[in-house]
């Protein structure tokens, strides 16, 4: 069976007026995580990620990691879905920059409460479509691994698609994906095998290239 590699990005810069950028260390978790491959002599048929910048430039830095650059394909439907749309459909009102552990913690458990609303069809969040549509693109994404490719595949994306993904694949509950969705880590590595009738779930969420107490502080997880 061949191997999908699926990619949470690296550190992007939560609480800025610009999430969509990784941070120092989320390019440097994207390119530890292509030197690990590298190592293992892992070649990939083929790469495809969303058009997010924070994805973009998570798999330019694991192409830096693996010392060659890959022509990638990118799928919106990678995308990750909006959180301040979903906030704000619960939450009308403005809050402020989650700059402190309280409002960090605020802000997860409004998210929370806004995505078991959205899969359950009670919101409309501002310029997202219904959790159906959304989740229909992503096993569109994994048909399409199935279809065209037979050799590794790295799939770089955000927490909400590569949860939804494992969802779809253990055959699990919607609202399951959320819990799975907000433990995802930076530069995370989930993977299934494939064939052209199936995926199943190897692992998920690990951090073998990080593997190390000199990588101790590069664990995040927004």
């Amino acid at each position: 069976m061949a191997i999908l590699y699926l990619v949470r990005h690296g550190q992007a810069s939560f609480g800025a007026d610009n999430y969509d950028v990784l941070s120092d260390l989320g390019r440097r978790q994207a390119q530890r995580l292509g030197h690990y491959l590298r190592e293992r002599g892992v070649q990939f048929e083929a790469s495809i990620t969303g058009t997010l910048e924070r994805q973009k430039q998570t798999h330019a830095g694991i192409c830096d990691g693996l010392g060659r650059p890959m022509q990638a394909l990118h799928l919106p439907a990678l995308n990750e879905y909006d959180s301040h749309a979903l906030i704000e459909a619960v939450h009308p009102q403005a809050l402020p920059r989650p700059d402190t552990p309280e409002l960090y913690r605020q802000h997860f458990r409004l998210l929370r409460q806004a995505l078991h609303a959205w899969i359950a069809g009670q919101i409309e969040p501002r310029g997202m479509p219904s959790f159906e549509h959304w989740s229909a693109g992503i096993q569109t994404t994994l048909d399409h691994v199935r279809q065209h490719y037979s050799g590794p595949v790295l799939l770089v994306s955000s927490g909400g698609p590569i949860a939804t993904a494992v969802g779809q694949v253990v055959q699990a509950q919607p609202g399951s994906w959320i819990e799975l969705n907000l433990r995802l880590r930076n530069a995370s590595l989930t993977q299934f095998e494939f064939n052209p009738k199936r995926h199943s779930l190897l692992t998920y969420n690990t951090l073998p290239h990080l593997d190390g107490p000199e990588y101790a502080d590069w664990v995040t997880y927004a």
